[in-house]
């Protein structure tokens, strides 16, 4: 082969070699930009479930807080089926209160309402299981 007849096959050789390279380099930036968009889908969807996981929280905190001014109603009461009563309306607002169960299951003892009484305090060791009060309580329910 002429060097004068290489050199249009160069010609034409080295855009397609380099035309294959670049089109390389854009399948595997295409790639690239394809994950960075997942990541960032993902972050969106963690970032809602903590905002939402947020809002629920701080409703939950709002709802004790409204549950709490029945337990103090309740305190201070004298009437225990009134008293009841008002921490079963707290409870239903705000029902991960292992004291509010220990109180009202103590209550429920008092009345003679032992079957009661022992699922409360079985609530109050279910979310506190170092709750030495409702273990008390309940044995002395458990040996009548």
């Amino acid at each position: 082969m002429k060097p004068s007849s290489v050199l249009p096959l160069l010609w034409v050789s080295i855009p397609l070699i380099l035309f294959g390279c670049e089109t390389e380099v854009i399948r595997k930036q295409q790639e690239e930009i394809r994950q960075q968009e997942a990541e960032i889908k993902k972050l969106r969807q963690d970032i809602e479930e903590e905002n939402a996981a947020k809002k629920m929280e701080e409703q939950r905190a709002q709802a004790c807080n409204v549950a709490f001014r029945s337990f103090e109603k309740a305190q201070a009461g004298g009437d225990s089926r009134d008293d009841a009563a008002l921490y079963r309306e707290g409870l239903k607002l705000c029902p991960d209160d292992d004291v509010a169960h220990y109180e009202l299951g103590k209550i429920l003892a008092g009345m003679g309402r032992s079957d009661e009484a022992r699922e409360e305090f079985q609530a109050a060791l279910k979310i506190n299981p170092n709750f030495q009060g409702a273990k008390q309580e309940l044995e002395k329910i458990n040996r009548r």
